[in-house]
Formats: structure tokens, sequence, C-alpha cells
């Protein structure tokens, strides 16, 4: 009998009371337990708790809120070793990845401790004679986070301690694919004096989504996952009046320039490309090199590394991939990989017939490399989310740009030269949120802001950073006039500054 993963729900676990889902290790494919899925009166139920704590917390003195969030960042640090296991096992991502993800986590709880100075407001003396302004930035109320599968403690640390540290409650729904490590975020929150139901997680499917959505006691609604179902959470709160940020899915393309440096370039590719399985929004799944030489040569050292990739459980410290999250999604991902040879790309590489012994069940795809991939290709248009790179040949920069201007997605990209004119133009002109130069995956430190352009972001505030806190903090600003025995008499028309 497996064990199911209950909710987290007023500081305790709570038991879910109908559906579950099964939760399966990647490597094996063998089930280790199921899932509680939320009803729309279990999600409410934990909205209501998490409304009960608001008016508490929200007048918990900044500082107060960032010591509980140091405490959290200390039991984060000392058990590291056990959420990235619980990550591996649930997800199948290699350990060395997953305790990436963590850390990467852990300076987002970092920038929150900074509460007390990140929620100064603004003062200006004398705006009218006698007359001064000020302006605070004050919590929402009850806030959500939707979270994908790809980085289960990651994303979810990129919402809740900004969220927390600007006064706010948060209810947090996980993917069902890979919930644990939620539930022990939700336990050490409260082992580090977080007060009951100021932090909630409830597990589910697309019934608890709609449940949050529709709610009118949550206020906003924190979104990482695929575009259609950002442009649908996105819509769905706008409709009933929230404030959302939807992040959404990408195709992020990696110019090589003639005069890379082509050994840097070529690592690059392969850590962006088949790190943690090709499954982050932030991978590069296009590389385009400039002029036949550079192409050919790219190719040349990019074909025996892709060969020569150790693909093995995430447990195996020796593993640089491991297996996809789910055996829907392996099949998906071979999909892909037909139609690429169906569309007439060149497969250098096919990563379809891996097999690992003692572990056939897993779900594995082993790298896999396209040349002569064309823009009218379907595995050039889509996200794959998977070990898939597609090469792109491009005879000029000015052609390469275009293309990437011209895509649907606008989340990562990246350029490697030596030229700081190409360089500097590249930054400047290309139509996408996020840019690395000589840097293959460009995801912001925690003190500035993660977030795409065009479909791959829906809202206007990027994540963490001082974005969030103006996406999770309501801006108030107040004018003041005390009395001084001078009367001036009724003026009937607009204040101005006389």
């Amino acid at each position: 009998m497996h064990k199911t993963i209950p909710f987290f729900i007023g500081g305790h676990e709570v038991a879910g009371k109908g559906r579950t889902a099964p939760v399966f290790n990647p490597a094996t494919g063998e089930q280790t337990a199921s899932v509680s899925l939320a009803s729309t009166a279990e999600v409410n139920e934990a909205i209501a708790v998490a409304k009960k704590a608001f008016p508490a917390w929200a007048a918990t003195p900044p500082l107060r809120r960032a010591r509980i969030l140091n405490k959290f960042l200390g039991i984060l640090d000392a058990r590291t070793d056990e959420l990235a296991a619980v990550i591996t096992s649930e997800h199948g991502k290699v350990l060395s990845d997953a305790k990436g993800e963590i850390q990467r986590g852990a300076e987002v709880v970092e920038f929150a401790t900074a509460a007390p100075q990140l929620l100064k407001g603004e003062v200006t003396e004398n705006v009218g004679t006698r007359v001064d302004s000020h302006s605070l930035r004050q919590p929402l109320g009850v806030v959500a986070g939707i979270t994908p599968f790809n980085f289960p403690a990651m994303v979810p640390m990129w919402m809740f301690p900004v969220a927390l540290a600007a006064g706010n409650c948060f209810i947090l729904k996980p993917s069902e694919r890979d919930p644990s490590a939620a539930l022990l975020l939700a336990k050490w929150l409260k082992e580090a004096g977080l007060p009951d139901g100021v932090f909630n997680v409830v597990h589910g499917d697309k019934e608890a989504v709609d449940a949050i959505l529709h709610s009118p006691d949550v206020q906003a609604v924190s979104f990482v996952g695929s575009t259609p179902i950002a442009r649908y959470i996105y819509e769905t709160a706008a409709r009933t009046g929230k404030r959302c940020q939807a992040l959404g899915g990408a195709k992020n393309h990696m110019i090589i320039m003639p005069d890379a440096d082509m050994d840097q370039a070529v690592d690059a590719l392969m850590g962006a490309a088949y790190g943690s399985a090709g499954e982050r929004c932030m991978a590069i799944s296009v590389a385009v090199p400039i002029g036949k030489n550079t192409a050919d040569a790219l190719i040349a050292k990019l074909e025996p590394k892709v060969r020569a990739l150790k693909v093995a459980p995430g447990t195996d410290p020796d593993a640089e991939m491991g297996p996809l999250v789910t055996k829907q999604h392996q099949e998906k991902v071979k999909g892909y990989i037909d139609a690429g040879v169906a569309e007439g790309a060149k497969l250098v590489v096919d990563g379809r017939g891996i097999k690992l012994q003692g572990y056939e069940n897993g779900y594995f795809v082993g790298g896999t490399l396209f040349d002569n991939v064309t823009p009218d290709m379907k595995i050039y248009k889509e996200e794959i989310f998977g070990p898939v790179l597609s090469v792109v040949r491009a005879e000029t920069y000015e052609q390469a740009a275009t293309m990437i201007n011209e895509h649907e997605y606008g989340n990562g990209t990246a350029i490697f030269t030596r030229d700081g004119d190409a360089a500097r133009e590249f930054a400047h002109q290309i139509q996408v949120g996020m840019v690395g130069i000589n840097v293959p995956i460009p995801v912001p430190m925690a003190f500035h802001s993660f977030g795409g352009w065009k479909s791959s972001l829906f809202g206007d505030h990027h994540m963490h950073g001082p974005e969030g806190i103006r996406f999770y903090t309501r801006l108030k600003t107040i004018t003041s006039r005390w009395p001084t025995g001078i009367r001036a008499g009724a003026d009937f028309v607009m204040p101005t500054m006389k």
C-alpha cells in the first residue's frame, strides 16, 4: 500500500478526502506514493485559513518576518541533501542539479530577508504649503502560486519568500507529479516560526487551479508552466479581478559567431541543452552558428560529446542527465524526434533507443542532436522540453537575429562572441526578456527579476527581485496637512501647488 501525500493547511498535515493521483520514480517507472487531489471545497478551506491568518501576519513588523525567513534559510542550508534527494526521487534530475535549484531558490529567500529595506516608501515634505506626502507598500492579502514539475523547490521559492516578506499569506499548488518538496518546505517554514495558516499547500489538478482562480479571497496568482495554461490562467485571473504573473514556454536560441571560443561555446551548449534533461524553461534548444565553417566546426565538436553523455538515474554520482519526469512526457519527446526526422532534419545523434540495465522501465531519452533544422519545422517552432538540440544554420548575424525576433517565444537567449560591438548590438535589439553574452543560461540573480517577453510572459511584472516586491504589494500615497489656525476658505478647483 502506497503512502498518500497530504495537504498542509493551518500549520498541519491534512489528509485529502477524495481523489488521488499516482507519484512515480522516473528512473524505475515504479509508483512510490499517491498524492491527494484537492476538491474546490478543500482549496476554499485552505484559503479561508489563510484569510483568517492574514491580519496578524500583515501587522507583524517586517523585521520579524525577515527573522523567520532567516531561520528558514538556515534550515534549508542544513538540510539541502534531504530536499535534493526528495526532488531526485520524484522528478528524476541528478542530485547535483537538485542541489543547484535549491541554492538558486535560497538566494530569493536571502533577498526577501531584506524586507525592512525593500518595503520602505518615499516621503516628500511641502508638496504644497504645509502639506506633506508619503507612500507605503502594503500587502495584498491571500496570494497563490501554481508551480511546475521541473523545479519543485526553486520556482515556489521564486514566489513565496517575497510574498511572505511583504506580509501576504500564501497558498501553494505545486505540481502533482513531484509534490513532496512543497510539503517539506511548508514544515520547515513552520519550524522556523511562521505562524499557522500563513503558508499552506494544496495539491491538485485543474479543479484546484480553477478553485484558486475563482476564489474572491485570492488577490493575486503567480504561475510558471506552459504557454497555453499561462494564457488561460492570466485571462481567467483578469476576469476575476486578480493580479497575475503567468510565465509560459520558451524556445531559447544561442548564436555562435565565427569569432567565438568554440570549446567554450560547445561546453556551454552541452550544459544548457542537456542539463536537467532539457526540462528547463531557460534551456537552450536551438543553436544558430553563423556561416558554414562555424556550423561544421560546431557539429564536429558537439557530436562526440552528445554521444558520450552519461545518462543514468539521478542518484548515480557520475550521472550528467537523468530520466524525464513521466512516461507520457517521454513518449511526447520521442514523438518530436520522430517529427524532426519526418520533416527532413538531419538526425546526428538519436536518443530514442537508450536502455539502462536494471532501469529498463525508466523514462529515459538520450541526448539528441539535429542539424539542418529550418524555421518551418515543428521541432523548431514548438517547445520540446526534453534533451533535443536543434542546429539551425544562418549565413549572417542579421538572419539569426531576425529569426529570434520573429519567434513566438521570447524567454531567454544568448550570443557567444569576442566582439563587443556585436554583443552590444545583440543585447539592445533582440526581442527577448533575458539575454546572455557568453553566458548560456542568463537566469537573473535573486536581486534582479526573472521573466520573458512575447508568449513567454503574461502580466506586467517579472518574478522575484524588485518586480516581485511590486507585484505582492499595493502602493498607497498619503497626503497630510495639520491644522495651524490659518484658514484660507473653501477651494473648488483641482488642488494645485499654489
